[in-house]
């Protein structure tokens, strides 16, 4: 078995993984928990390990409060904005498709209007100091709050039956990720598609008797490379996994 960092195959379908706590800053609806945003490409999931909350969703099917528990898996789709709110230690292990993608940026926040309009003043309400200390964990709770504004707005409108803003933040986060795109399709081969074009050779090579990919076995082990980071929905530990190869502040 290899241990240590992994620099090998990456983890099944190449997906991404991280484990996230949700914040615990009370936000400006009275409800703790992190930063509202939305994934243009990829698919996340929370396996719940411990504790209790919740993650609020909106998408073209209204507004959900989803509960969240022990044994919960949750999941959701490119362009559904999702919360994810604390209620008593929530304690989730989330796993991202396309490893790769949402390193390189796949997310938006629910700024208000005015702010997804300057791609200047995104980015720089967006970014957060390098760190764990008490001037990151302000930005990063600056940038909740931010988030959360904007999202309030969205639902209020969404509950009262009109989509207009909610589908105008989507263009919105579009316009702001238009220039990303091909270094995205780069990390999408080398990562997911590649991954699949490998079983795709495996069964090729099975189909004609050929199991000599099997005298490649091998076995990875991965510990966590970053502790307690700030990311998108709360505390998060991260892995330096293939596929993973740019910093990543999102979950």
């Amino acid at each position: 078995m290899v241990s240590g960092p992994v620099f090998g195959a990456p983890l099944p379908g190449a997906v991404g993984l991280s484990h996230l706590s949700p914040y615990d800053w009370e936000a400006a609806d009275g409800l703790c928990g992190g930063s509202p945003h939305l994934h243009l490409v990829c698919t996340e999931a929370y396996v719940v390990t411990g504790g209790r909350g919740a993650v609020q969703t909106l998408s073209p099917d209204g507004h959900r409060d989803i509960p969240l528990r022990p044994g919960t898996v949750a999941w959701f789709t490119p362009g559904t904005v999702h919360r994810m709110v604390q209620g008593d230690g929530l304690r989730t292990t989330v796993l991202m498709q396309n490893s790769g993608l949402p390193e390189a940026g796949d997310a938006v926040f629910t700024f208000p209007p005015e702010v997804l309009a300057d791609p200047g003043r995104y980015a720089a309400a967006a970014a957060l100091p390098p760190g764990t200390g008490p001037e990151t964990e302000a930005a990063a709770r600056r940038r909740r709050d931010l988030a959360v504004e904007g999202y309030l707005g969205l639902r209020e409108a969404l509950v009262a039956g009109d989509a207009g803003p909610y589908r105008e933040f989507q263009r919105a986060a579009a316009r702001l990720v238009r220039d990303r795109v091909p270094v995205w399709r780069e990390l999408w081969r080398a990562g997911a598609l590649a991954a699949a074009e490998r079983t795709g050779a495996h069964l090729d090579a099975l189909a004609a008797g050929d199991p000599a990919h099997l005298g490649e076995a091998t076995a990875y082990r991965a510990e966590p490379s970053r502790l307690g980071g700030f990311g998108m929905c709360g505390r998060r530990d991260e892995y330096a996994l293939p596929g993973a190869t740019v910093p990543y502040d999102g979950a």
